[in-house]
């Protein structure tokens, strides 16, 4: 009775643990191919601060957005 219990217990906790690494490698697949943001959208936001982003900044920001998502 206790070591079906046991058994039950470390089953569920290792399924816990397989599941979350494979959300985990998942959603990092996914960010790294569909984005949150992109060039257009740090123009647009650059615009609507009132500067008029040059391209080395709007790359400098894609360096720095893609340095935090790694």
């Amino acid at each position: 009775m206790l070591g079906d219990i046991l058994l039950v217990v470390v089953g569920l906790i290792i399924g816990a643990v397989i599941g979350f690494l494979i959300a985990r490698k998942y959603m990092k697949k996914y960010i790294k191919q569909n984005p949150p943001i992109n060039e257009q959208m740090i123009k647009a936001m650059m615009s609507g601060m009132g500067r008029t982003p040059s391209q080395k900044q709007v790359n400098q920001m894609m360096k720095q957005m893609t340095k935090y998502m790694d």
